[in-house]
């Protein structure tokens, strides 16, 4: 007989599971607005469960925002390689891959949540890091000069601020919204806009407990 037993995912996979959650969250709520059992509701997994794999909510953010920030890195490595896109600048690659980002939900929120915190004991480095290496892989890596790496680091924080206002879901009430969406993003502007008004809210998490 064939056993129909629902097959358990090994650790680190239901790890990643739980992390893209908490990416979500964090990415909506920030890190004080967080609680684990937010991340647990959203995950499909127990309070108990995320507080025994991360320890804390600390720990959870720490590691997600670092996942984050490594992939962000990841992404812009891989659009700066030689590729079969000719006639494409290294920005335009850069800027393509920065909107690819916007469909990982969360990410690039949290991202900006943890900017916010450069004063926290604990998340200040990992902030002031985290900017600083993705700022010397643009100049030192990728090859782009001081100012051009500045008007690129100055775009995406535009952009995770749009995010982050949710601007996209009322570009049809608010034409000021869609005319400084489109002046942003430019070509990539209705895929932003589809992307982000996918992103339902989350809903209340059961309990308030850390």
């Amino acid at each position: 007989m064939t056993d129909s037993r629902p097959q358990r995912l090994p650790a680190a996979e239901r790890r990643e599971l739980m992390l893209d959650a908490a990416s979500i969250v964090f990415g909506e709520r920030g890190y004080t607005g967080t609680t684990t059992d937010a991340v647990a509701v959203a995950a499909g997994v127990s309070q108990a469960y995320i507080v025994r794999t991360f320890g804390s909510k600390e720990a959870l953010f720490a590691e997600t925002a670092g996942r984050a920030l490594s992939r962000i890195e990841a992404v812009f490595r891989q659009a700066a390689a030689p590729d079969s896109s000719a006639g494409d600048t290294v920005q335009e690659r850069l800027g393509r891959a920065y909107v690819d980002l916007v469909a990982d939900r969360g990410i690039l929120l949290t991202v900006m949540h943890l900017f916010t915190l450069g004063h926290h004991d604990t998340f200040g480095s990992l902030a002031r890091d985290g900017f600083l290496s993705i700022y010397r892989l643009l100049r030192d890596e990728i090859g782009l000069t001081p100012q051009e790496a500045e008007g690129f680091l100055a775009k995406g924080m535009l952009i995770n601020t749009m995010l982050g206002l949710r601007l996209p879901d009322v570009v049809t009430t608010e034409p000021d919204a869609g005319e400084l969406i489109a002046c942003v993003l430019e070509d990539a502007t209705e895929e932003v806009v589809t992307l982000t008004t996918g992103h339902r809210p989350l809903g209340s998490a059961a309990r308030n407990s850390n």
